[in-house]
């Protein structure tokens, strides 16, 4: 009779287990068991209590005949509501004990809840963006900070000015964001390089992750000389790790070392162009350091593009100025196609820095300085002191300045803010203003009226010392002080947070006999902000 299948496989089994007993290579009868348990589980021959050891009966398989895999599909549809759950509360969702799982999705349903969970984390994404600086900012900055630490110690204070850094920031961030104008001095020191450049990292970092394509180069920063190129370029060296590359052209470095591959293909009939080295076009810098006149130079050879540039930087406006290159950085401007962001690092002392500023900025605008003192925080802001004898002409005198100021912003709707000492002498102001050939309409709460003439349309704002808020000084870019405070440090308040969001301003100060004790601190504020004194100030 012929032996069965089953009898076959027991004779073999004893054949090699005799073999390997009889072998050197012979293991132990534990270890053989171990060896025979685990090909069996390879093999997939188990019986049901030994599948039982591995999973569980769940409602979708009561009989656990899949044990424990799911279908094709169910796996996506879990994993889109585990992160929708996530993305809507911030944390993982814990599952209870108790808790029964649902029967497989419907295809609607898991592409609805796909949908959610990509929706809900760009949202959550873009948060964290524009809510604080990310951790990549953060690491750009140690990056420089380690960088520059052991020649000069100045490491720690590139954290120091982070109040400074996070209105950058915030402002260069933005969803729309605003040109800034940094008035601290003549060029920018090495802490606002350090943040300015990281902010751009964070913003390249960004983008990518959102999926965006980041032109090069991304920033072009434009500075007066080779020497501050080459600080500029020492700071953004220590970012070439993390993925950001910088390349700098100035007059020290010859054309033929700064030309692009591009330009050598399509151009060779050129004489400077036969030895040209491929560098620009290879590396495809996000960071360009650049002189304006190296830059014009190689932007009219086509060695490179900045049509697509993102973010301009202008450091040393005034020195630019001083050069007679200012006409440069208007070519450069309308070489860039679109609307860049545009930061400017100047010195606020020359008049004609306001006229080329307001040319090259938007209207809306951040003031930033690093330092705390007056005139940074204060500049393009004119001071006016008239002199009123006594108390009494102070409305006649009021109308004359409001009259002044009509005329000088003809033809153009302005605001005015009138700040009195209190809120009595605001309404007794407020209702005793009746111009000449003007129409004065008053506003039903009292501390407000228009102005209309043929000249123009003046806003005016009455608003007393005691509920003078700083965000409602910031909205004017004209202020009219009808009673000095008896303290200078309050009249540097209001002085420092008119026009924070436009180029110019003017403050306008009634001075009469009451307010001598302030006339010395009065003048060498004045003085300090190369305003002009009155010769009354002087004679006092």
């Amino acid at each position: 009779m012929a032996k069965g299948d089953d009898a076959l496989a027991r004779k073999r089994n004893r054949v090699r287990r005799k073999r390997m007993r009889s072998s050197e290579n012979a293991v132990s009868a534990r270890v053989a068991a171990i060896i025979a348990n685990k090909r069996r589980r390879k093999s997939g021959k188990r019986r049901g209590c030994e599948g039982m050891c591995f999973s569980l009966p769940t409602p979708d398989d009561p009989f656990n005949e899949r044990h424990g895999k799911k279908r094709k599909g169910e796996d996506s549809a879990d994993e889109a509501e585990d992160a929708a759950d996530v993305a809507k509360d911030g944390n993982p969702k814990k599952k209870d004990a108790n808790t029964k799982k649902q029967p497989p999705a419907k295809a609607g349903a898991k592409t609805k809840s796909k949908a959610i969970c990509e929706r809900a984390a760009e949202t959550e994404e873009g948060g964290v963006d524009f809510d604080r600086p990310s951790k990549f900012l953060v690491v750009c900055l140690n990056a420089i900070r380690d960088a520059v630490a052991p020649e000069d110690g100045g490491g720690d204070s590139i954290h120091g000015k982070g109040d400074w850094g996070v209105e950058l920031w915030r402002s260069c961030s933005a969803p729309a964001p605003s040109d800034v104008l940094d008035t601290s001095g003549s060029c920018s020191t090495m802490e606002q390089t350090a943040w300015l450049v990281s902010t751009a990292c964070d913003i390249v970092a960004r983008k990518e992750r959102l999926g965006m394509v980041v032109s090069c180069p991304f920033l072009l920063y434009l500075v007066p000389s080779q020497e501050k190129a080459a600080q500029v370029r020492s700071i953004c060296k220590p970012l070439k790790p993390l993925g950001i590359h910088s390349v700098s052209l100035h007059p020290g470095a010859s054309v033929e070392h700064q030309i692009s591959g591009y330009v050598l293909f399509h151009n060779l009939c050129h004489p400077i162009l036969i030895a040209a080295f491929i560098r620009l076009k290879t590396c495809e810098p996000e960071f360009l350091i650049a002189t304006p006149e190296r830059l014009l130079e190689l932007v009219s050879l086509k060695a490179i593009d900045i049509s697509s540039v993102s973010m301009l930087v202008i450091d040393g406006l005034k020195c630019f100025l001083d050069l007679n290159v200012s006409e440069k950085i208007f070519s450069i401007r309308e070489a860039i196609s679109g609307n860049p962001q545009i930061t400017i690092f100047t010195d606020p002392s020359d008049k004609n820095i306001a006229t080329i500023a307001r040319n090259l900025l938007r209207e809306k605008i951040t003031k930033l300085a690093i330092n705390d003192s007056v005139s940074s925080r204060s500049a393009f802001v004119t001071q006016h002191v008239h002199l009123c004898p006594s108390e009494e002409l102070k409305a006649s005198k009021v109308k004359e300045i409001l009259e002044q100021i009509l005329r000088s912003h003809a033809k153009k709707s302005s605001k005015v803010l009138l700040v009195a000492a209190s809120n009595k002498k605001a309404q007794l102001l407020s209702s005793s203003l009746k111009l000449e050939n003007c129409t004065v309409t008053d506003d039903p709460q009292g501390n407000s009226f228009t102005i209309c003439s043929s000249v123009g349309l003046m806003n005016v704002l009455v608003k007393d010392r005691e509920n003078l808020a700083m965000s409602d000084v910031e909205e004017f870019e004209t202020v009219l002080v009808v009673d000095l405070p008896p303290s200078v440090d309050e009249y540097v308040e209001i002085l420092t947070g008119v026009a924070r969001q436009t180029i110019g301003g003017e403050v306008h100060s009634i001075f009469s006999n009451t307010d001598a004790p302030i006339t010395k601190p009065l003048a060498e504020l004045l003085a300090n902000c190369s305003q002009v004194v009155p010769e009354f100030l002087k004679k006092l």
